[in-house]
């Protein structure tokens, strides 16, 4: 066997080395690629939500909606748990479910397209205006002293939406509408 301090090459010991030490790395790098994945956008992380005006989202009303909700809502079955909203989380807000989420924002203004002439519906003792979106509907509760929007996946069905609204009923009494 030839004098590796004559050949310059590396001993057979530290090649192995070497070897071992990337391939942990690889692995390390791997698996840390594979539990990021489950708690990054499609997963269980922080919900990251846009702020939408709410000038009433500290009211009192807002207060005592956001303490009745459930911390779990039912979504044909399944039980969709509370999702914690990445900081800074947009004030009265609440979230269920992944990797899409069924949120309930609270204190919104006065939605633009309510007007006398709104087709409005009625869900669970609670009048509501709809609002279709790509892959989800918001729901705008607009005969509480608060205007509330409740945004559900097209997945989730309707039991998440009926759930929030029944609390909505049993927390809040009707008001008026107001155009």
């Amino acid at each position: 066997m030839p004098d590796t301090e004559t050949t310059g090459a590396p001993s057979r010991r530290l090649i192995v080395l070497a070897s071992v030490l990337a391939l942990a790395l690889a692995a390390g790098v791997a698996i840390a690629g594979v539990l990021g994945s489950r708690s990054g956008p499609s997963g269980d992380g922080p919900l990251a939500l846009v702020p939408v005006p709410a000038p009433q989202a500290n009211s009192p009303e807002c207060d005592r909606i956001l303490a009745a909700l459930p911390a779990e809502l039912t979504s044909d079955g399944t039980k969709l748990s509370r999702r914690e909203l990445a900081q800074p989380a947009p004030p009265a807000t609440v979230a269920w479910g992944s990797p899409e989420a069924v949120v309930v924002r609270c204190g919104l203004e006065r939605p633009g397209d309510l007007t006398p002439s709104s087709s409005l519906r009625v869900v669970s003792g609670v009048q509501t205006l709809l609002a279709e979106g790509d892959g989800s509907s918001t729901w705008y509760v607009v005969d509480r002293a608060v205007y509330l929007g409740v945004t559900v996946p097209s997945s989730a069905g309707t039991g998440p939406l009926q759930q929030v609204l029944e609390t909505v009923a049993n927390t809040l009494p009707a008001v008026p509408l107001r155009f």
